[in-house]
């Protein structure tokens, strides 16, 4: 497997959604998942969370493979559907953004 993001270089893809009232931004390359009552509280959230993460990873010497996890297939279908303009089943989806790892370090 050829290895796209390291703790310096490489991209994030990110999904802020609101289902059955509450909120929710991903980090899809990362596993990262926050919760909260709005969408910028779960920007803020995710955002602080991605730092940690990278972080944590660079200062721990981790493999690159953290950086790379597969994605969780709901949230693949529904970057998908967003950026294919289709209807992302009773979700409502307020930003979809790529994070440049290099700008967190």
């Amino acid at each position: 497997m050829s290895f796209l993001n390291t703790t310096h270089s490489g991209s994030v893809r990110n999904v802020i959604f609101q289902e059955n009232g509450e909120w929710f931004a991903v980090a899809l390359e990362l596993n990262i998942i926050e919760t909260g009552d709005s969408p910028q509280e779960v920007m803020m959230l995710l955002d602080s969370a991605i730092k940690g993460y990278v972080d944590g990873a660079r200062k721990s010497g981790l493999s690159v493979g953290v950086l790379n996890q597969e994605v969780d297939p709901e949230y693949e279908a529904l970057w998908n559907e967003v950026i294919e303009g289709n209807d992302t089943q009773h979700k409502i989806v307020y930003s979809t953004t790529v994070h440049q790892l290099a700008a967190l370090v």
